[in-house]
């Protein structure tokens, strides 16, 4: 059964990591360049990174209680266990906090062209503020799969 529960780990490293850098960096860069309707884009952008989210939330959960499944109290003093605690806490703040947040200044547009509303410079420091949360916790993720879970601190 330990060893279930550690492949487990490995795979939700694997789908929440894998998951944050090809959708993140690869699959809506595509979509951008590929695609002629930016409003299409960046709808159907919005809708992998919300899926990617809840992924990040179920693997991000997982992890923290395998890690306290395995080290207990002890898990505190891990900076594994804090890595991914972070990238959990930034999934958060994106998923229920600032893509939510884009989403109604997109509709408080009253334009299908957020950029070209009075509301573009609000909407851009808000992108901004998220791509940053992004890299921040894609480069959180490098580093737990350098590490891995299961190694102690």
């Amino acid at each position: 059964m330990k060893n279930l529960a550690h492949h487990t780990a490995s795979l939700a490293i694997t789908a929440w990591v894998g998951g944050l850098w090809a959708i993140g960096y690869i699959a809506v860069s595509i979509l951008f360049r590929a695609q002629p309707d930016k409003q299409l884009a960046g709808m159907l952008s919005g809708q992998m990174l919300t899926v990617m989210g809840y992924i990040g939330i179920v693997c991000g959960t997982y992890l923290l209680l395998y890690r306290l499944s395995i080290s207990g109290k002890a898990a505190a003093r891990e900076w594994v266990f804090w890595l991914v605690a972070a990238m959990l806490a930034i999934t958060l703040l994106l998923q229920f906090g600032i893509y939510p947040l884009m989403a109604e200044i997109k509709l408080q547009a009253h334009s299908p062209d957020v950029m070209q509303s009075t509301l573009a410079p609000r909407f851009k420091m808000w992108h901004g503020i998220s791509s940053i949360l992004y890299l921040v916790e894609s480069l959180f993720g490098a580093a737990l799969v350098i590490k891995g879970i299961s190694n102690n601190p």
